[in-house]
């Protein structure tokens, strides 16, 4: 079969429609967002492909797993295994990192294990471990014809007068030995001087001998005499020397003092030092035995941060400059700082930021000159007075460890939880004090290949990564055994290189990605399994990528369907739908208003269609127009941001107009999150809000005072339970909930507003707890939620539910869309104002109940959009959003780009992270940085207007694809 074939879909707001879409094909499902692409793409194709899987396995193991619902739909042909690509799949787990996520540190564990040499911790050199055979056949190669000293090194590099120790080598048959690099004849008349507290050097000679066919048997006699005397070496005294055909670094090593030392174990010939047997798991951080002991392997650990202790220097001890002790003359507390204080004469009427650096150590750490928590043993026993409210002094003896000693201390010690979350806000996670971060052993990053440890090599761009693969010399040996490996880790760099991925390292944590990155490498993960056949649905893979960076993921897509697959992938982008082999409309609106095929066909053939509002857009009937005037910024006040050092920015100085819309563009990696977020966001809230989140790595920034209230709008959930939803985030529920205890029935049954949540008990389902899910846990796989069985879904019990509001129940009202909704309560201004706002950024399609888990990035980030609106703003906010466009139609961008116009022209400021070229085109003002990612980013490329910002095409790539923009 060529084709798959739906049949009447009806999932959510799906008209029964029917569809055929051909197969190994490259398939664009596109159309306003709520059309219902997803509940086609994910809801319906891929539900009933994962469902007949489901069905293929074993009874035993579906009784794990449960019953998958079939989705509405009346039959789906020719449908292939399917897998989804989804945005909502990083990995929360500090241990996940993009090298574990790919496998390519699989197979960098395994390369290091094969090939790698091993170094010594105190002069470098390299250690080898060769067999009594490879010995004897390197002694040879020192030529015919040589004269050499066979000796077994005893002692290397130790104390001791080991007088004994040479009397027993006499008695054992050995006449002669090199103590200290001088030869002397042992028998007991022989006195060699040996200082007892010196280091010393002895080598036993078992045999002077001459390199040649006949005495080749001799020559493996004395070598595995010597081997088994020095646990494992054996030294080679050259005397004479024969036709050399040595190799580099026998010569190199010979060379030097005509001596050679050879190893049978993994241990450094000079110094007391032996590695364990290289194996895969010795390079895996995941691993005892490879990760670093004290961080465990992920390289970071929780603390109290003194920053955040002392978060405003400029207070006094009297002022409250120790922030987590609620400092009073009269309580605890005060009493023992003022008494420390006191005892090391430290003045509590002194800014902080003028005591001498030891007094602040006392009062953070206990000691002078300690910069982490001494030992209580070490600890001063400090009188503490106490003045109680009621004029009784208390008086006892503490040992003072520091505010961060006590509280550390107390964190580990205390049960109770609201301790412990109390000192958390004080902690934050610093790299590892003993692996810096790197989280291995030390004796596995003295293992290289081709001159770096497996940190080194994780912890560079994917492209440096890759290039040094490239570049990387074997000499036979290494290529038999390591060049497969080799070839599979340049495929797997090349992949994430092929999807704009060049700037991240291996290194990263998962847990920091995006979920447009999260999304394209998995998608590199799936290319490089090379199956075939299978049926791969995208959602938005092109999301947080730079336009520079679009014909590398269009170009990995359509290698993906030529090798034999069928590829469904939900798509906004214009480029991507033109570059489509198969392209379907859905819509004509979002909700009950869409749910239906608008046009189908090859891109051409749907952009001539009359009622597509995608093709209007493609032929350029509607567009996002220009504005005919920006907002000048000459006489606006600035946000000034010096010495930006985070992450890759190079000590930068950046400005930011207020009062007009600024969007921050560059190539993806270039430091626009580290710059906006990182930097200006968190400095802002810390100032402005009291957060106690670190800002990153800057010099200051000037201009705070203009900025009232800053607000960070990005794509983290609402929420992580079903719990969570628009209806209980925006606000909106509480007023519900008061509505419907507003009626007779209520009142008659003397129900209050409580009764109406599922967040208590009462009127919630007892089965569910009010989540209208239960969840099974699948121990080493993902949760599974599946329906209630007693509420099916309503999350309320029955009693509840007979309360109705013009003939609707709480459970139906949730069940609402926003555009339904604001219908419904039109009578109520406050209610209807939130819902107005819904609908303005574009979600009058979402449900009010609707599971804070189903929602995509961008409209979790619409929500909190909305949010903010429907509160009075003080026309002094800094309104910041991190690619507000994931997910958005052209249309919907033109609705975002009008909120986003409200709130600058209402007095506030809004700085937009964006590579969307609408959104770009329509700024007041660009901030361009790069120009590349990673390491080559990190600088302010060009600033100013787009027309000014397009100038600059050669330098900036985001000025080159602007100008296109702005010649249409």
């Amino acid at each position: 079969m060529n084709k798959i074939i739906i049949k009447g879909a009806r999932e959510h707001n799906l008209k029964n429609i029917d569809l055929e879409l051909p197969r190994d094909k490259f398939i664009v499902f596109t159309g306003i967002s709520g059309s219902g692409k997803s509940t086609l793409a994910f809801d319906t194709i891929f539900a009933e492909g994962q469902r007949r899987y489901l069905e293929s396995l074993s009874a035993y193991a579906r009784q794990f797993l449960g019953q998958m619902e079939k989705p509405d739909v009346d039959y789906i042909e020719g449908l292939s295994p399917a897998i989804s690509i989804s945005q909502k799949s990083a990995s929360q787990n500090p241990r996940s990192t993009v090298g574990t996520v790919t496998e390519i540190h699989d197979y960098l564990r395994l390369l290091y294990a094969k090939i790698g040499i091993p170094h010594c911790p105190v002069d470098g050199q390299e250690i080898s471990k060769l067999s009594t055979d490879e010995i004897v056949s390197k002694i040879l190669e020192i030529g015919e014809g040589a004269t050499i000293e066979i000796l077994s090194p005893v002692v290397r590099g130790r104390k001791g007068e080991y007088s004994t120790l040479l009397l027993e080598m006499y008695k054992r048959g050995f006449s002669k030995a090199y103590v200290n690099g001088k030869k002397y004849e042992l028998n007991p008349k022989t006195k060699i001087p040996l200082a007892r507290y010196k280091m010393h050097k002895i080598d036993i000679v078992i045999d002077a001998i001459g390199i040649n066919d006949q005495n080749i048997s001799r020559i493996f006699e004395d070598v595995e005499k010597a081997l088994k005397l020095s646990n494992g070496l054996v030294k080679i005294k050259i005397i004479k020397r024969g036709s050399t055909s040595l190799d580099r670094n026998d010569q190199k090593r010979s060379n030097l003092s005509d001596s050679i030392i050879y190893n049978q174990k993994l241990a450094c010939p000079d110094h007391d030092v032996e590695f364990p047997e290289l194996e895969p798991r010795l390079f895996s951080f995941n691993s005892p035995y490879g990760a670093c002991p004290t961080c465990e392997g992920l390289g970071t650990k929780k603390e109290i941060d003194p920053d955040l202790v002392m978060p405003d220097m400029t207070k006094t001890i009297s002022e409250g400059g120790l922030a987590p002790w609620n400092f009073k003359r009269n309580n605890y507390y005060g009493g023992v700082i003022l008494s420390v204080a006191k005892y090391f004469h430290i003045s509590d009427n002194v800014r902080l930021r003028d005591l001498p650096k030891e007094k602040v150590n006392i009062l953070l750490y206990g000691a002078r000159d300690a910069e982490d928590m001494i030992s209580e043993k070490d600890a001063e026993e400090v009188p503490i007075t106490i003045r109680a409210k009621t004029g009784t002094n208390w008086k006892f003896y503490m040992s003072w460890r520091g505010v961060v000693g006590f509280m550390q201390e107390r964190y580990f010690k205390t049960d109770s939880d609201a301790v412990r979350e109390g000192i958390e806000k004080y902690m934050s996670q610093n790299p590892c004090s003993a692996c810096h971060g790197m989280r291995y052993k030390p004796e596995t990053l003295l293992v290289t290949v081709g001159g770096k440890n497996i940190h080194e090599v994780s912890s560079v761009s994917v492209s440096d990564s890759l290039k040094f693969f490239k570049e990387l010399e074997l000499n036979d040996r290494e290529k038999q055994i390591a060049g497969k490996i080799c070839k599979e880790i340049v495929a797997r760099l090349g992949f994430l290189d092929n999807v704009g991925l060049n700037y991240l390292t291996l290194a990263r944590s998962a847990n920091t990605l995006a979920g447009g990155e999260t999304q394209r490498i998995r998608l590199a993960s799936q290319i490089g399994s090379q199956l075939v056949g299978v049926l791969y649905i995208l959602d938005e893979p092109s999301i947080g990528l730079h336009a520079r960076d679009n014909s590398k993921l269009l170009n990995t897509l359509l290698q993906l369907r030529d090798i034999g697959n069928t590829l469904i992938v939900i798509e906004h982008d214009e480029e991507t739908m033109r570059e489509a082999d198969h392209l379907v409309d859905i819509g004509p609106g979002a909700g009950k208003l869409g749910g239906e095929i608008v046009a189908q066909g090859s891109p051409q053939e749907v952009m001539g269609h009359p009622k597509s509002i995608t093709a209007k857009y493609l032929r350029g009937e509607l567009k996002i127009e220009v504005p005919k005037f920006r907002r000048p910024v000459k006489n606006k006040k600035w946000l000034v941001v010096r010495g930006a050092r985070e992450n890759n920015l190079k000590n930068i100085t950046v400005e930011f107009p207020l009062k007009v819309m600024t969007v921050v563009t560059g190539v993806s990696g270039s430091g626009k999150s580290s710059l906006v977020e990182d930097i200006l966001y968190k400095s802002l809230s810390s100032k402005l809000m009291h957060s106690l989140e670190r800002p990153g790595k800057h010099a200051e920034i000037v201009g705070t005072q203009h900025v009232d209230k800053v607000i960070m709008i990005d794509q983290s959930p609402i929420g992580r339970t079903p719990r969570s939803n628009p209806a209980t985030y925006t606000g909106m529920f509480s007023e519900i909930r008061e509505i419907f205890a507003a009626t007779k029935d209520a009142k008659a049954k003397g129900y209050l507003p409580g009764r109406f949540s599922f967040n208590v008990s009462g009127g919630r389902c007892d089965n569910c707890q009010g989540q209208g899910l239960l969840k099974i846990e699948m121990q080493f796989m993902p949760d599974v939620f599946i329906s209630c069985d007693v509420c099916h879904g309503k999350r309320y019990n029955s009693e509840t539910l007979h309360v109705k509001y013009k003939g609707k129940n709480i459970a139906e009202v949730l069940e609402m869309n926003v555009m339904e909704a604001r219908e419904f309560f039109g009578n109520y201004h406050d209610l209807n104002d939130k819902l107005s706002v819904l609908e303005d950024v574009g979600l009058g399609y979402i449900q009010l109940g609707q599971a804070a888990t189903t929602l995509s990035g961008g409209e979790a980030q619409r929500i909190k959009l909305a949010t903010e609106l429907s509160r009075r703003a003080t026309g002094n906010t800094l309104y910041i959003l991190d690619e507000p466009t994931t997910g958005l139609h052209f249309d919907d961008i033109k609705k975002l780009l009008g909120v986003l116009n409200r709130l600058v022209d209402a007095g506030n400021s809004v700085v937009v992270i964006e590579h969307n070229m609408d959104v770009i085109k329509t700024a007041d003002w660009i901030i361009d940085l790069g120009p590349e990612g990673g390491d080559e980013g990190g600088r302010v490329v060009v600033t100013g207007e787009p027309e000014e910002v397009a100038k600059y095409h050669k330098e900036s790539y985001t000025g080159k694809f602007l100008r296109e923009v702005l010649k249409k």
